[in-house]
């Protein structure tokens, strides 16, 4: 017995500490214990990503019983996006020298509370101040639950394991749409997080009962770098976002975008000279670490930006209704559900490099069979198109997620994670603001496939990238796996 294991079993502990240890002890045994970690993780994943699309269509029934404008309403999506991807970095930094389950069960527990508030929710100020808390807090799980994963995984399976990740990521907002459609208009728009709630306290037990904590780390708290990076990161995305509202030559665009780009050049002082950096900026300067991140953003503005045109172009050229819509669009989810776990094996048994490389070029061939389909006004090829977009973004998102996981050391795999999930918001926002002024309000068939030929352009960009993905270095192999750190 090691000196560790024996200061662990010599310890005076809690009995819910001893049930989870005993319950870890025997899930190791049986060999599960990283399967049941990821399970933990995906119900995680589930309770707070489902509502987002039946919360969407419902933002007009929410603006008639407040009394409220559709435009102010629409910030009880756009805010809670905007201020959770600020959130993000320093949530999974707190993870790297707290202890990501730690991090993981604080920001599930509290967005599971607020989702009880929101269902009570008076006002439409109370409603987006509560839907932006709520957002914030449970940003915490992103970063954390995977560098949950890459604890138990060791670097050739994790891939396979981002990829069940990116599954439950896709599958949960399709199911909401499919299952709280009926129920919102059953109950109203409240139901949403009554079953939001419900669910985050039942994935609440089964986290705490199995997740095992991981190391910390006596570093200090970056707090001018973390600073400085939010407001870099709210100025980029509040112009990215309302420019598609407001307009380019709007003086608030303008100021948030030099504010970002001000704020962005002092994260990069800051961090120069800081003992404990939020993020070490050396790692950009590894390919395998900013090329995924950058391919990632590539691929996320290709696919996002199509999103948004797509349901646009059914509605104004061929008169679909929204559920007649909604109903085409579930190709492409649904596509992208069943890929995300090939994505994983391909990337475990070719590499990030080939895996990321076929996915966005199959989401560039994609958008280019759409542009056409838009073109001739074919629903035929439009919906071949949706289908290899969900294909090759299943297939080329996780080996990105996973490459840029292991080119870092164990310490910074929550930043880590919480950087590629923030240039990926930051790629969605800019897709959707071109590709939406690209297509410009004229409802043609013209109109519509030069959008989605930028957005080909975009995956095209993301193919290159790939390129620049090399083999796993030593730092990638030297950790397989956390040590067994109990808190």
């Amino acid at each position: 017995m090691n000196t560790f294991e024996g200061q662990r079993r010599q310890a005076p502990v809690e009995p819910q500490r001893t049930l989870r240890l005993r319950v870890t002890a025997r899930l190791e045994e049986r060999g599960s214990y990283p399967t049941w970690v990821l399970v933990a993780t995906l119900t995680g994943v589930f309770a707070t990503s489902f509502p987002i699309t039946i919360l969407t269509i419902s933002l007009s029934s929410m603006a008639a019983e407040f009394g409220a404008r559709e435009t102010t309403m629409a910030w009880v999506v756009t805010g809670p996006v905007l201020l959770s991807a600020v959130a993000l970095p320093l949530l999974g930094k707190l993870g790297d020298l707290y202890g990501h389950r730690r991090v993981f069960l604080t920001g599930f527990a509290a967005a599971a509370a607020t989702a009880v508030a929101i269902a009570c929710a008076w006002s439409t100020a109370s409603l987006i101040t509560l839907r932006i808390l709520a957002a914030v807090v449970g940003a915490a799980t992103q970063p954390t639950s995977m560098a949950l994963l890459f604890s138990v995984y060791p670097p050739e399976h994790r891939s396979r394991a981002v990829g069940w990740w990116a599954m439950m990521g896709a599958a949960a907002p399709a199911a909401g749409l499919v299952a709280g459609g009926p129920l919102v208009q059953l109950f109203g728009w409240r139901i949403v997080f009554v079953l939001q709630a419900c669910f985050s306290f039942a994935a609440l037990a089964l986290a705490r009962l199995v997740l095992r904590e991981t190391p910390t780390h006596g570093a200090r708290f970056d707090v001018a770098g973390s600073l400085s990076l939010a407001v870099g990161v709210a100025g980029l995305m509040f112009a990215l976002g309302e420019s598609r509202t407001v307009g380019l030559e709007s003086p608030l665009i303008w100021g948030s975008l030099v504010a970002g780009l001000l704020g962005i050049a002092l994260f990069v002082w800051v961090e120069r000279r800081v003992r404990s950096p939020l993020l070490p900026l050396q790692y950009f300067r590894r390919p395998n670490f900013s090329a995924p991140l950058l391919a990632g953003s590539f691929m996320g503005a290709a696919y996002m930006g199509a999103f948004v045109i797509a349901p646009i172009f059914l509605i104004q050229m061929f008169h679909y209704s929204i559920a007649a819509t909604a109903g085409i669009m579930l190709l492409r989810t649904l596509t992208l559900t069943a890929a995300s776990p090939l994505g994983g094996y391909l990337g475990a048994r070719i590499g990030e490099r080939g895996a990321s490389m076929i996915g966005s070029a199959v989401v560039a061939v994609s958008l280019m069979v759409v542009a056409t389909g838009a073109t001739h006004a074919s629903l035929l090829i439009v919906c071949v198109g949706l289908v290899l977009q969900g294909l090759g973004n299943g297939v080329g998102g996780p080996p990105m997620t996973t490459a840029v996981a292991a080119s870092v050391a164990h310490e910074h795999l929550g930043v880590a994670a919480a950087a590629s999930r923030l240039t990926s918001q930051v790629g969605v926002a800019f897709g959707i603001t071109t590709l939406t002024m690209v297509y410009g309000g004229i409802n043609t068939g013209a109109a519509f496939g030069r959008a989605f030929l930028v957005g080909a352009v975009l995956a095209g960009c993301a193919f290159l990238t790939s390129l620049r993905i090399g083999p796993r270095r030593a730092i990638d192999t030297g950790e397989v796996v956390f040590p067994r750190v109990e808190a």
